[in-house]
């Protein structure tokens, strides 16, 4: 049987930009390159498409496999139209931008270079001797047109592509010999531990989703070994040819580390696997400041001359690169450690990263996921019940009526054109602001949108003739604004509601608001071939299901918990409540009295979480009042605390002596997930409240939305996110076979049946307990190991 040949894929797209590029990164400039993978671009796109009668072939996807020694390369993408004009064939590239058309002297370079690799591709499919290449250049706001055309030889574009081919070769032999390291390590790797209880079923329902290209949805406790059941069977499917990357993706910078510390177990197994983990911009950032132009940033000039070298030093010599090895090899030759970053990836086997840099539209990295791009990708998305929310907020944008006079007085000593535009725009607002008496759903952002492309256009020329004054990175900042706003809008369609709003700081805005989830992330998750979602809070599992955009033929999976009920006591404070109508002083001082009748019972670090800092200020205020025991102490989260101040907080846990140290924390915030306290570190946790979001405008429309669909609204926009809040602090205290602890849930609610269906299984022996009785049942609890 012949051995089959081993193909190293890359878009054209990503291999002309790789090899062309050189010079500084500037950010004081509207960079058109990018400017159609909008939303707009696309539409753009498609309307010239229709115009160009039968004969024009639209999107046709065009590759050409390259030979090697022992491997070939697979250059892919797809041409924007293919048509005959006389005795030529011509391959159009469609892009739309905003700039000025009568600025645009020629194309741009990368525009170019890949319509000439279409051109050789198409030219060599239809034998011809020479072929067309046109630049079709449109002005989204105006739909004006300019073209570049220019015949080439095929003996001509096959010298040059070639030619861009010996280039890269480089970069192709390295990955064909790590590759070959890499599968043959995987086929001798073995699970590192010994499988708990059901993690090994875990770890073959994460395997066969991923070998039928479908999607799981797998709800498993914190303890069972999640990270390591999902990473491994993805390592494994990748020896098996059933991917080529994994993309692990993280809500927080914890759970980044906790899947970087898998990968490291593995790689001491013996696994050869590249991975990079990108971190944000701003934390790599050598400058106090980011600004990223090469007159103030030595590593922004002349990046890209050198950033290629820095790459193969890196991958060369190194297994991963996590932030510290990035820094270390970016100082090392003077380049971005973030733009060097994303270039490692390419060259990776997995990429640890937020959330972010594959679904939100700004920010997803574009060399996997632009339009027309698709990979073998694996999507491994942790704590996903986070990534609701997170898409929300990616795919909704506001401006701000104060935004447009702001930038008006700033503009107008520099130019009138802009001033007049953000005049319009201001009068736009004025006119909505008039309508509205404190919110308003509209039915669409009217003429708005209009105005801000004519707007977003004369300030990308203006940023290309003005690279730098005074007002630089103001008007950088409005303008990325804008460029979200038109983005989404773009997108709209019944998943999402336009609003406007008088804030409670005087303030008014419009806002692009998506309500369902479903239709964007399935969208994203469509670039790669698997999914996995998992979460020890993934209940009610159809909630995640339907907004996450599950497909019916899509898994979901359940596993209970692995530990010991008897090492755990379950409360609920039945006798009081969180809710607004009974905040006073008496409903204090019954929440101090059960905090009290918990920690007095048994010495120790204990956690409670409040719906609110005012509510949490409330009890410690009453607390202090009323008296606070010798040896105990009391500390409280801070609003916005710095990473040295989380740190500090945590520290204290570290102290397991004979004292009583309560952190008061706010539920939902950075101490109620994420965060892990083993074994004597954390022994009891109190939940005041049902974590009910609080009542505003997005919420309401939330629950209209899904009234209007004939569901529960109120479950959708209240109950069913306040509930994980509640499920994910309950979820600090039993980490480990070892653990024992208290979890009590202080709401008189929790005992209501449509509360208690959202509980997880393993909560059935729960039991209802008074702030008499309380101190009597945990004293009894903790007993039950002395004997």
């Amino acid at each position: 049987m012949e051995k089959e040949t081993v193909q190293i894929r890359i878009s054209v797209r990503n291999l002309v930009e790789f090899i062309m590029r050189g010079g500084d990164i500037d950010n004081r400039r509207g960079n058109i390159s990018d400017k159609d993978a909008m939303q707009a671009g696309s539409r753009i796109h498609r309307k010239i498409q229709k115009q160009m009668g039968g004969d024009y072939r639209a999107e046709v996807v065009l590759k050409k496999c390259v030979e090697m020694d022992s491997y070939e390369i697979s250059v892919e993408g797809r041409a924007d139209g293919i048509f005959t004009e006389g005795d030529i064939v011509y391959i159009d590239e469609i892009k739309g931008i905003y700039k000025e058309l009568h600025y645009l002297e020629k194309p741009v370079p990368t525009h170019k270079a890949q319509a000439m690799c279409y051109a050789y591709f198409h030219g060599e499919e239809i034998g011809a001797v020479q072929i067309g290449v046109q630049m079709t250049y449109v002005n989204i706001e105006t739909e004006d047109i300019r073209r570049f055309s220019e015949v080439f030889s095929l003996d001509y574009l096959r010298e040059w592509f070639y030619a861009m081919m010996k280039e890269y070769k480089k970069w192709t032999d390295y990955q064909y010999e790590a590759r070959k390291l890499r599968q043959e390590s995987i086929k001798k790797i073995e699970f590192p531990f010994p499988y708990r209880e059901g993690q090994r079923n875990l770890a073959v329902s994460v395997y066969r989703t991923i070998e039928r290209k479908k999607t799981l949805f797998l709800q498993a406790p914190t303890g069972i070994g999640k990270t390591m059941s999902a990473v491994f069977p993805a390592v494994k499917a990748v020896g098996e040819e059933l991917g080529e990357k994994i993309f692990y993706l993280t809500a927080k910078t914890i759970t980044r580390t906790v899947a970087e510390e898998a990968f490291e177990i593995l790689r001491q197994k013996g696994l050869f696997f590249k991975t990079v983990t990108i971190t944000a911009r701003d934390k790599l950032c050598f400058l106090e400041e980011r600004e990223c132009n090469p007159d103030v940033c030595p590593y922004a000039k002349g990046h890209y001359d050198r950033v290629n070298d820095a790459i193969y030093d890196l991958l060369v010599n190194e297994r991963k690169a996590d932030r510290e090895l990035l820094l270390a090899y970016a100082k090392k030759h003077e380049v971005c450690p973030f733009e060097m970053c994303l270039d490692v990836s390419i060259f990776s086997d997995g990429v640890i990263c937020d959330y972010n840099y594959v679904f939100d539209p700004n920010v997803k990295l574009k060399r996997y996921f632009s339009e027309g791009i698709k990979g073998e990708y694996l999507f491994l998305v942790d704590e996903a019940h986070n990534l609701v929310e997170r898409a929300r907020e990616m795919y909704s944008a506001s401006l701000y009526k104060e935004d447009f006079l702001e930038m008006k007085r700033m503009m107008l000593p520099y130019s009138k054109k802009i001033a007049a535009d953000l005049e319009r725009c201001n009068k736009n607002m004025l006119a909505l602001k008039r309508e509205c008496e404190s919110f308003q759903v509209l039915e669409n952002a009217g003429t708005l949108s209009l105005q801000l492309t004519r707007l977003y256009g004369d300030i990308e020329s203006f940023l290309d003739e003005h690279r730098s004054f005074e007002y630089t990175q103001k008007l950088v900042e409005f303008f990325l604004k804008v460029r979200q706003f038109l983005n989404i809008h773009d997108m709209l369609d019944e998943s999402f509601r336009v609003y406007t709003e008088h804030t409670p700081d005087g303030g008014f805005l419009i806002r692009l608001f998506c309500v369902h989830t479903a239709g964007v992330i399935r969208e994203c998750l469509a670039k790669g071939s698997s999914t996995i979602f998992f979460s020890a809070t993934l209940l009610p599992i159809g909630y995640y299901k339907e907004l996450l955009g599950a497909q019916p033929e899509d898994y979901a999976v359940y596993t209970a918990s692995p530990f010991d009920r008897r090492k755990r006591c379950l409360l609920i404070g039945s006798d009081v409540s969180s809710r607004y109508t009974r905040r006073n002083r008496s409903e204090y001082s019954r929440i101090y009295r059960y905090i009290r009748e918990l920690t007095e019972a048994k010495r120790g670090n204990y956690m409670v979480f409040f719906p609110s800092y005012k509510l949490m200020q409330e009890v410690y205020e009453t607390a202090a009042e009323e008296g606070i025991p010798e040896r105990t102490t009391i500390f409280m989260q801070k609003n916005s605390m710095t990473e040295a101040e989380k740190e500090e907080f945590l520290l204290r846990f570290e102290s397991t002596d004979s004292g009583v140290q309560i952190a008061f924390c706010v539920l939902g915030g950075i101490f109620s997930e994420g965060i892990d306290l083993k074994e004597e570190r954390l022994i009891g946790t109190i939940i005041v409240g049902t974590g009910l979001p609080q009542i505003c405008v997005e919420r309401e429309i939330l629950k209209d939305y899904f009234e209007e669909k004939e569901q529960n609204g109120f479950d959708y926009a209240y109950r069913f996110p306040g509930m994980n809040k509640v499920l994910q602090a309950a979820g600090r205290v039993i980490r480990t076979r070892e653990d024992k602890g208290v979890i009590l849930l202080l709401d008189e609610r929790f005992m209501e049946s449509r509360y208690q269906q959202l509980f997880p299984r393993e909560w059935s022996d729960i039991r209802a307990t008074t702030v008499r009785d309380a101190g009597k049942r945990v004293r009894e609890f903790w007993g039950s190991f002395e004997k």
